[in-house]
């Protein structure tokens, strides 16, 4: 593995500071982590820069910043919608009559991580698992999300809009191209790609909302375009639309 010092000495010193109640000395950091003063400053001022940690000029100390948190709260989001989603997904699996990969996911700024996963057997292998970001214009779950934000959200996200990043070479170019694709998402009540992420590869998504409409996350499901019919797509479609309602309605306590 290679050594990255300084990347080391910051994670230590966001630790340090994780382990005190109040705001330490930049002096004492150093000691207790037998760094030189000069670098802790440095190291310092970018995790300053950066939002994990925080000056108290008063006191001449450092504390956590609250990026750390926003980290620890997007976990637990995480975490608690795909304990919400996964009887969703088996569902989603069980429901759509072919063999399909169905997916959750949530919007990541103008990418979508995917945070869920059920399969069926022979179920499709695809690039799209747990872990893994993609652009959002390109795929199912994030175009279902992107469709249920405000215009001007989306043109914030891509403010290149001539220039929209493809994968298969195929896809939305522009951002005139992607409002076509979210306006006929939002018309007919999920979003679909095929062959954008993967050749010989489609996906559905619905949108699952929380209390203030915003778009919580996707239940989505992908399956190898060959061997579904119109009649069967419009099955898992069914599907991953009747998963996400149900998704709403456990975050926000409506029916």
């Amino acid at each position: 593995m290679p050594e990255v010092p300084a990347a080391r000495a910051a994670l230590r010193i966001v630790s340090h500071l994780a382990a005190h109640g109040d705001p330490v000395p930049a002096s004492l950091i150093a000691r207790a982590l037998d760094l030189p003063r000069s670098s802790t400053y440095q190291l310092l001022r970018v995790l300053m820069d950066e939002g994990y940690v925080v000056h108290y000029p008063e006191l001449r100390a450092y504390g956590l910043g609250g990026h750390v948190a926003e980290i620890g709260s997007a976990v637990l989001r995480a975490s608690r919608l795909g304990s919400l989603a996964m009887p969703l997904l088996d569902r989603v699996v069980a429901e759509a009559g072919l063999p399909v990969a169905a997916q959750l996911a949530v919007l990541h700024g103008s990418d979508v991580s995917y945070v869920g996963q059920a399969s069926a057997p022979r179920a499709p292998t695809t690039v799209v698992r747990v872990g893994v970001r993609l652009p959002a214009h390109l795929t199912a779950t994030g175009r279902a999300m992107l469709a249920a934000l405000p215009a001007a959200q989306v043109r914030a996200l891509y403010p290149h809009r001539d220039a929209l990043i493809t994968r298969q070479g195929i896809g939305p170019a522009t951002l005139a191209d992607l409002d076509a694709i979210l306006a006929a998402a939002r018309e007919r009540g999920v979003a679909s790609e095929d062959g954008e992420i993967t050749a010989d590869y489609a996906s559905v998504a619905a949108v699952a909302t929380d209390r203030g409409g915003y778009p919580a996350a996707a239940i989505g499901a992908t399956f190898r375009s060959g061997t579904a019919a119109s009649d069967v797509r419009e099955r898992v479609a069914a599907a991953v639309t009747a998963a996400a309602a149900q998704l709403t309605s456990r975050l926000t306590g409506r029916a």
